[in-house]
């Protein structure tokens, strides 16, 4: 029987079973036997069951509990930090369903470059809420109100960090964004290693957001009428929708490019209502974490009532679960560590745009006993809480 190592590492090991899983599914004959000791099924969950039982546990949580338990007592002076500043500003992460797919994407052929992305995202926390949207050849980080800031590896030699600056000329290593066409975006600053990311950057990073969060600055935006309020849409029906998740992180990760450690890792379903069981989530504004789920599970599923309208420019979707303005209707999942103390302290949260669903398939789901499913993989391409591989379908409802 192997031992398990004095220091293990749950990203190691979870990446272990995930080798073993592959290597089932292929027909390896030795995988497929460590795999038939435990159950006859080629999945992800019997992988880990399977290496857990090897290193002489009897589940996966029994053995993610004691490399969290040792990692715990090689780093005990941790538990000594002073607890964060009631005062100092909350912040989290939110990651469109997908985005870190087309990231790793974006990096494929010049690897090299996305320690300057991570160098980027890793001076996010310190300003507050950002959502981390990508497309296929660029990264956008927006505030609560706009996007204040791009990320684009243009080059094989460089990556432009692209910024809304109001009323600063370009000079210096600030540069006309030329070739970043990501809304108001109009300086840029060109990187070509994660050190150039340094004080000077951090401070332009830092003003963009700043004067995101502010009132608009333009005359035009500032002085316009504002148009009468649209009488709403009339209701076409009610949707059932499921999320279906699967390849859970497991309850330890360090999905940060700092090398943050997050432990009691849980997965849960953004909603205002207290009908169902819920952690509160501080400084979230009222949303709740809805029918939490610890991230070691073998799968998390969620199903929510979602208002249907039918207006001239489509449907349009509503509800205690539904979020966004109408043209970014979205339902969202939070991640966050689950300290003990009754709340999910968000670290990452993944939105699933309803807007852009087929209309076919919205129409489908809404006929008696059909129903809407997102079936997506909670795992990043590094294996740390995500969602990725999203996919829409319609499917008798039980």
């Amino acid at each position: 029987m192997p031992q398990l190592p004095d220091r293990p590492d749950i990203d190691q090991l979870r990446r272990q079973a995930r080798e073993l899983q592959r290597a089932a599914q292929d027909g390896d004959v030795a995988a497929l036997r460590r795999l038939r000791a435990v159950s006859d099924k080629v999945t992800l969950s019997t992988a880990q069951l399977a290496l857990a039982r090897e290193y002489g546990f009897p589940s996966w949580r029994r053995l993610a509990d004691e490399v969290e338990r040792r990692h715990a007592l090689l780093n005990e002076p941790e538990r000594d930090a002073p607890e964060q500043d009631a005062a100092a500003p909350k912040s989290w992460q939110e990651v469109t369903a997908g985005a870190d797919e087309l990231i790793t994407g974006q990096y494929a052929d010049r690897p090299q470059l996305r320690p300057v992305l991570d160098a980027v995202l890793a001076a996010l926390p310190p300003l507050g809420p950002v959502t981390v949207q990508a497309r296929k050849t660029i990264v956008s980080l927006v505030s609560p109100r706009r996007t204040f800031a791009a990320v684009q590896a243009t080059t094989k030699s460089r990556v432009d960090l692209g910024l809304r600056l109001v009323d600063v000329k370009p000079e210096g290593r600030l540069l006309a964004a030329r070739n970043i066409n990501v809304g108001a975006v109009n300086l840029m600053v060109a990187l070509t290693g994660p050190g150039e990311v340094d004080e000077e950057v951090l401070g332009w990073l830092r003003r963009a957001y700043d004067e995101s969060m502010g009132p608009p600055t333009s005359p035009a935006l500032s002085t316009a009428p504002r148009r009468p309020a649209r009488r709403p849409a009339p209701v076409a029906g009610t949707l059932t929708v499921l999320v279906d998740g699967f390849d859970l992180p497991g309850l330890t990760c360090r999905p940060e490019p700092n090398g943050t450690v997050h432990r009691s890792v849980h997965v849960a379903l953004h909603g205002r209502d207290v009908g169902r069981s819920f952690l509160p989530m501080p400084g979230r504004g009222g949303w709740l974490a809805i029918e939490p789920v610890p991230a070691d599970a073998p799968s998390a599923r969620w199903e929510m009532p979602v208002t249907v309208r039918q207006g001239e420019a489509g449907p349009d979707f509503g509800g205690p679960f539904v979020r966004g303005d109408r043209t970014d209707r979205h339902i969202a999942l939070a991640w966050g560590e689950v300290p003990g103390d009754g709340t999910l302290r968000l670290f990452r949260a993944c939105k699933f745009g309803l807007a852009g669903v087929d209309p076919a398939l919205v129409g489908d789901a809404l006929r008696p006993g059909r129903r809407l499913v997102a079936r997506v993989r909670l795992t990043d391409a590094r294996g740390n809480p995500g969602c990725a591989g999203l996919a829409w379908s319609v499917e008798d409802a039980p």
